[in-house]
């Protein structure tokens, strides 16, 4: 994977990527037993949605710190998120094929959001080793984009 600059949330392919979970757990709650459990239905696309939130809400912040913060909100909301597919696995609003392709996709989404915050980690570290200030330490420069 290459380093490109993302100049806008939607550049991030950890938010592309959450967003597509986000897509593929409301068709798969619009129908069948999943569309009766309306609190599962509705806590189960919160988390979904959360992850792309706060992915997107990070980037828009003012440095890198309050972005590495969003990340791990986003990270924690992932897992919330592969928690509640087993509460559908165990009452049956979801198929085991569909559930793992569900935690396989979350699973994919997870990984690239600790990429991130890795990354943006080390941004972290290189700006304060060489001096920069807060300020200029926006988390726009150099993270994680998709391929041109």
């Amino acid at each position: 994977m290459e380093r490109q600059r993302a100049d806008k949330f939607e550049d991030l392919i950890a938010w592309q990527k959450a967003r597509e979970l986000t897509r593929a757990i409301y068709q798969v709650t619009t129908s069948g037993p999943f569309a009766k459990g309306f609190g599962l239905r509705d806590q189960i696309r919160r988390a979904a949605v959360s992850v792309m939130s706060n992915i997107a809400e990070g980037f828009e912040r003012s440095g890198r710190s309050e972005f590495h913060q969003f990340l791990s909100i986003a990270k924690s909301s992932c897992a919330e998120f592969r928690s509640q597919l087993y509460v559908a696995l165990d009452a049956r609003y979801l198929s085991p094929s569909t559930f793992r392709q569900l935690i396989l996709q979350a699973e994919e989404v997870a990984r690239i959001i600790g990429g991130l915050r890795k990354a943006v980690h080390a941004q972290r570290i290189l700006a304060r080793a060489s001096g920069l200030g807060r300020k200029s330490a926006k988390p726009r420069s150099s993270v994680l984009s998709p391929q041109s």
